[in-house]
């Protein structure tokens, strides 16, 4: 069900479509927590499940913006993911995270994390859909192409082929230029593009700045309490939407 704003052009005009990958295709926030409850851990054996619940969220949520230190180049990828864990145990134990210790958990992290990469249930039946109407789709993502490569294949996504990922064109979201390689790639033009995608600002906003058709997938429904759930870019609003199924709405029908 589409919540709010509408789209710049009608389902007839839409020639392709573009999605992010984590969180929007892939669970990642899910495979995040599987994760870090699955890796031995005697410092944090005591936790409850509210223990477990906020050292989940605080590292999926990383409010010290480690990821966007990365993706500025302040940081490798494996640091950014250190920094992150390490923020989320402080407050829960006083043992420290150095070292030897430090090795482990990543090493440990880095073999784990691919077997709990899912695609939401809602994926599939959007690209069959796709498919039936012969409308092109590809992914466009905030991470290097070959580990979100890796990322979908294991999802079961491989039929997504076309993928851009920073390394693509040298620019992470929102530089226009990730978005409009993406259309590039699917043969299509900018402006009858739609992109989808989990984060407002990053994907909606950043997609529609760039010449696209941002669409926000605002499956948690924050939306509805958060005031930039019709935020505009260049005095353009865009759709938000709860279910990947509600980008039906945007398409031809089949022929």
């Amino acid at each position: 069900m589409q919540h709010a704003g509408s789209a710049s052009l009608s389902a007839l005009d839409v020639e392709g479509v573009l999605f992010d990958i984590d969180d929007t295709l892939v669970d990642l926030e899910q495979a995040m927590g599987d994760t870090l409850q699955s890796i031995p851990d005697r410092a944090l054996d005591h936790l409850d499940d509210d223990g477990w619940a906020q050292y989940k969220a605080l590292f999926t949520a990383d409010p010290q913006r480690h990821y966007e230190r990365f993706l500025a180049g302040e940081v490798s990828f494996r640091e950014q993911r250190i920094h992150r864990v390490r923020h989320a145990r402080a407050g829960l134990t006083a043992e420290p995270f150095l070292g030897v210790a430090v090795e482990a958990w990543e090493r440990s992290y880095e073999q784990t994390l691919p077997l709990h990469f899912r695609a939401y249930d809602d994926a599939d039946a959007l690209l069959d859909a796709l498919d039936a109407r012969g409308i092109p789709f590809g992914a466009v993502s905030n991470n290097v192409h070959d580990y979100q490569r890796a990322k979908l294949d294991r999802s079961g996504l491989s039929r997504i082929e076309v993928l851009v990922g920073i390394d693509t064109v040298g620019a992470a979201k929102p530089d226009p230029a990730i978005y409009l390689e993406g259309a590039r790639l699917i043969g299509t033009k900018p402006e009858r593009t739609l992109y989808v995608g989990d984060n407002l600002l990053l994907d909606a906003i950043g997609a529609t700045s760039a010449g696209l058709v941002g669409v926000w997938l605002d499956r948690a429904g924050v939306g509805e309490t958060t005031p930039p759930a019709s935020a505009a870019a260049d005095g353009k609003t865009m759709p938000r939407i709860s279910s990947l199924s509600d980008v039906l709405q945007f398409l031809p029908p089949v022929r």
